[in-house]
């Protein structure tokens, strides 16, 4: 065979050039956070919002592109803007978390995060990062198969449904709250940010999302939790969907009619319109709570309507069909569905090129326990607790309530050896001492009660340091300890593989032997049972700081969080760059 000659070949390696170029585009956008005014349920508020939006800009990208975004704050807070779900690889200053990988962004100042987007597709989202200012800055991220192909019947439309609520408080005053009382509610729940015609202004009824279909047609609903405080069930009337994804990976597909999707979560659907057209249809989201004896919240409900359109009249008889069909809706404190729901999830085709690590030997193994304690006030180290005032309410992993700091960022401490990081203290591997868990007994708070001698807990900045390529196994409890809500957990910088759960207290004995290692479901985020148990494993294979935390808002602030601490690989190509040069300098964390 003869050489090529070489303006051939040169043209050659031009058009593959160019053709990658193509392939991979750059996404960019300009988010300027500011407050404007908003008026719901008869009630003027002031919110932060991205351009004006509320939710905020969908991002919509392929697989493989780059995405730049441009925060310009004009906000009087401090902010940053987490990319949930988005892998960073090597990349994790541009994660958003705030005092975490970055100070936040100052009122008046700009900056602009760049990530790419190899090997995801799905739905993620963004969010800020900084105290509960993402109940309103938060919006969906679109990622589509650069192949245009989908491992499943591709979708006519695709429809962003954010579930969300409407706060009339003080965003920034919400998290101060949490150490004081469970009771700091939401207004209302909320689907793409319209609060539904169940709530209303002196009689007048708020506007509802409004979805309009074609007969026939297949519809990918791409939903996200966005709502600071409750998992949420998700029907619409007379239809069906087919669970396809979840935190933009692949599952394997089935069928049902009520979607059950926690804080941080988001989960992928198919619907086909083939109901009656003549009819218009209820969709709802329905908060989901513990039972008594746990605090209880407003019933939180909102609905929206799926309307046909281009009906083709001829033979269709209307008649009797007027009027918006609503769905039969799981009980609020039905958390029974939503544990079969989670537990249906399994992976889907191809198979993940971590999972036969995943299957072999496990190198770090971490029990945590997820819960609430109190710390006495004043730094003192004796006080009344059981609901006395002499104490604060905190939530822990391993009775540890994380503290965040507010001089150094945690990655760039590490970054620069910083003397800070000196008062970093290593997360226990276990609770500091074995009791039943998962006793209903230790929910109620009150003098002398059966929780009271468990409640004592300490507040410090922890961490769990792992060498590059680990392969890390953590089983997280949810307790009893003064409530017994689930624990949507999230890490970031990694997705992991969700080997199983359960309710009770976790026996490795015995419910090791129920992992499924063949095709486990890939998520971010994890759906750990009320009264109950999730084991997770993944390879720590991205150097960084990493938050791991819970995704309710009342318990992240209050402390239920710790970082994972990635350390470099052996070659430049595993190895966290230094940071960028514009990286935000950090002032006091704004409250």
């Amino acid at each position: 065979m003869g050489k090529m000659p070489l303006m051939a070949a040169a043209a050659l390696l031009a058009a593959v050039v160019a053709l990658t170029a193509a392939e991979a585009s750059l996404v960019e956008h300009t988010f300027v956070v500011r407050q404007m005014h908003m008026q719901h349920l008869c009630k003027d508020t002031l919110v932060t919002l991205v351009n004006g939006q509320f939710p905020g800009p969908a991002i919509e990208a392929t697989e493989g592109d780059t995405v730049v975004v441009h925060v310009v704050n004009q906000s009087p807070y401090g902010i940053t803007i987490h990319w949930h779900g988005v892998k960073q690889r090597l990349n994790c200053w541009a994660d958003g978390a705030g005092m975490v990988t970055q100070c936040p962004i100052q009122p008046n100042a700009t900056f602009s995060y760049r990530f790419n987007l190899n090997g995801q597709e799905g739905t993620l989202w963004w969010h800020s990062h900084v105290s509960s200012l993402h109940a309103t800055l938060y919006g969906v991220i679109i990622i589509r198969p650069k192949s245009g192909a989908y491992p499943f019947r591709k979708p006519d439309m695709d429809v962003p449904i954010i579930i969300g609520e409407w706060w009339h408080k003080d965003l920034t005053e919400v998290d101060k709250a949490y150490h004081n009382s469970n009771d700091n509610d939401p207004a209302a729940a909320t689907i793409n940010g319209k609060l539904g015609d169940l709530s209303n202004c002196s009689g007048k009824a708020e506007d509802s999302y409004v979805l309009e279909v074609e007969p026939g047609k297949t519809y990918l609903l791409r939903l996200v939790n966005a709502a600071l405080y409750s998992e949420y069930y998700f029907k619409v009337a007379g239809h069906s969907f087919t669970v396809v994804a979840s935190d933009a990976n692949y599952l394997t597909p089935f069928s049902t009619d009520v979607v059950a999707v926690a804080p941080g979560e988001t989960m992928d659907v198919l619907m086909v319109a083939d109901a009656p057209p003549c009819r218009t249809y209820h969709m709802v989201a329905l908060a989901i709570e513990a039972p008594e004896p746990d605090p209880q919240l407003p019933l939180y409900l909102s609905r929206g309507l799926v309307r046909y359109k281009n009906i083709n009249v001829s033979g269709v008889d209307c008649r009797g069909q007027q009027g918006a069909m609503m769905p039969e809706m799981p009980d609020h404190h039905d958390t029974t569905t939503t544990f079969y729901f989670h537990g249906n999830l399994t992976g889907g085709a191809p198979e993940h090129p971590l999972l036969p690590r995943v299957r072999g030997p496990v190198d770090e193994r971490l029990y945590i326990t997820l819960g609430q304690g109190s710390v006495c006030r004043g730094n003192t180290t004796s006080c009344k607790r059981g609901g006395s005032s002499e104490s604060m309410l905190v939530a822990y992993m391993n009775n540890v309530s994380f503290h965040l700091p507010d001089k150094v960022a945690l990655l760039e401490a590490r970054s620069r050896g910083d003397a800070s990081l000196s008062t970093v203290e290593e997360l226990p591997s276990r609770p500091p001492r074995a009791f039943s868990y998962t006793d209903p007994a230790l929910i109620p708070v009150a003098p002398g009660g059966k929780e009271e001698a468990m409640e004592p807990t300490r507040k410090a900045t922890t961490a769990s340091r792992f060498r590059y390529n680990a392969t890390v196994e953590v089983v997280f409890q949810s307790t009893a300890m003064m409530q017994s809500d689930s624990n949507p957990m999230h890490l970031h910088g990694h997705d992991f593989f969700v080997l199983a759960q359960g309710h009770g207290n976790y026996d490795a004995a015995r419910d090791a032997r129920s992992y499924n290692l063949v095709d486990p479901p890939v998520k971010n985020t994890v759906h750990v049972p009320r009264l109950g148990w999730a084991a997770i494993r993944f390879v720590a294979d991205n150097p960084g700081s990493w938050f791991l935390h819970c995704h309710f808002e009342y318990h992240i602030a209050p402390g239920m969080a710790t970082v994972v601490v990635v350390d470099n690989g052996p070659t430049p190509e595993t190895t966290l760059p230094p940071p960028p040069t514009d990286l935000p300098k950090c002032s006091k964390l704004q409250e």
